[in-house]
């Protein structure tokens, strides 16, 4: 399945680094979140993108896991020559990623 069928997510940005909230329809679907989504396994799908660690924290009252990607915005938002590889692309890249 695709996170996208469980999860939905929400960025921001500072500086160079990128904030990824993903958040479980379900409660019930938390666990396999925290399973899935490891720091080591978001920054492989970000291959290209994040050049630095990733950091997770667990929410599981809220049934979320948030990512701090650092080193994702190419220098910093304002200083990317990307269109946008930032923000809402960042997270609909996540969205498409496969778990079982």
């Amino acid at each position: 399945m695709l996170l996208r069928d469980i999860a939905h997510t929400r960025t921001g940005d500072k500086g160079n680094r990128s904030t990824l909230s993903v958040i479980a329809y379900d409660l019930k679907d938390f666990a396999l979140l925290e399973k899935a989504l490891t720091p080591e396994r978001v920054r492989q799908h970000y291959a290209g993108i994040v050049h630095g660690p990733v950091e997770r924290y667990s929410l599981p009252q809220l049934g979320a896991l948030n990512f701090v990607m650092h080193q994702a915005l190419g220098g910093g938002v304002t200083r990317s020559l990307a269109l946008d590889a930032h923000g809402k692309c960042l997270s609909a890249k996540l969205l498409s990623l496969v778990i079982e």
